[in-house]
């Protein structure tokens, strides 16, 4: 009996190592996009190298594992999911890290678990309780307070919050049609799709004499494959292989990680400093978000599965 209660506690501690992992990762993917737009690339450029990268190695473990694939009436909505979604959050996010703090940015985006909440109350008929609404509340106040004390042009902070908002849209919709499909084959299916959108702009850009800009240093090109290596591929093989160590709960409360990473590193490395303002904010949010994971809720759970789709 204690043997199997040592291998089960084993598996929590390996489970929490690999979703700290991932959040890590994605925490750090705000840090290497500055990087990379400072050797020389621009959005369109990262932003298709990423997928493209993702997308052939998220295929290649995906078909190694024996994982089946969606298809027919199941395949299209999670192409539309990569080629629509998540390339208008991509878009948001990346252009947003140009005009605002990386920091400032990561917040913003953690604001998505609010919006899922009020969207899966309004299409999925899911109860919103008082402790719901209060967390939600409180994830509002902290948004305000880090707007108010950051830096970043309008424009960075409005996007910011698109990110979140389209996000939230993409999640509340995935939860619906990617039910009963390997997690793993859903996001290579959406990395392949928003490749596939990210390449035909490329090409039209170049025919019309406006080729994306490509990293132009040995930095530059470090940065971008650790975003699609390390901050993408890594991060979402680690959160699968965490989340079913851990379930949904447990998970989601480690992934606020992800921010805090991201603020750290943006100091350390960016220089970027927080105000006090931003930083009650910052903290209203995570708290925020880990009410609402205890609060519970079938939308939030079933969300889980695709967080790893940043």
């Amino acid at each position: 009996m204690n043997s199997v209660s040592a291998s089960s506690r084993a598996e929590v501690v390996r489970g929490a190592l690999l979703v700290a992992l991932s959040a890590s990762a994605f925490g750090a993917m705000a840090i290497f996009g500055r990087f990379a737009y400072a050797g020389g690339t621009d959005v369109l450029g990262l932003l298709t190298l990423r997928f493209l990268i993702c997308g052939v190695v998220l295929s290649v473990v995906a078909k190694q594992r024996g994982v089946a694939w969606p298809r027919g009436r199941a395949l299209w909505p999670i192409v539309a999911m990569g080629g629509v979604g998540y390339v208008g959050q991509s878009l948001c996010y990346f252009v947003a890290l140009q005009h605002a703090q990386a920091s400032l940015v990561a917040l913003l985006l953690y604001l998505y678990p609010a919006f899922v909440t009020l969207l899966a109350a309004w299409w999925l008929g899911e109860r919103l309780t008082q402790v719901k609404a209060a967390a939600l509340v409180l994830c509002l106040a902290g948004s305000a307070l880090m707007v108010g004390g950051g830096r970043g042009e309008p424009l960075g902070i409005a996007l910011g919050l698109a990110a979140a908002v389209v996000y939230s849209i993409y999640i509340v919709v995935g939860a619906r049609v990617t039910r009963g499909i390997d997690p793993l084959a859903t996001t290579a299916v959406v990395c392949l799709a928003a490749a596939a959108v990210f390449c035909t702009v490329s090409l039209v850009r170049t025919l019309a004499g406006a080729p994306p800009h490509l990293p132009q240093t040995a930095g530059a090109w470090m940065a971008m494959l650790a975003i699609a290596l390390v901050s993408t591929v890594t991060a979402m093989l680690a959160f699968f292989a965490g989340l079913t160590r851990l379930g949904a709960a447990r998970t989601s409360m480690l992934s606020t990680l992800e921010p805090v990473v991201t603020v750290t590193l943006a100091s350390l490395l960016l220089g970027e400093r927080l105000s006090p303002l931003q930083w009650l904010g910052g903290a209203s949010i995570l708290a925020a978000v880990l009410w609402l994971v205890r609060a519970g809720g079938g939308a939030h759970d079933d969300e889980v599965s695709l967080e790893a789709n940043q």
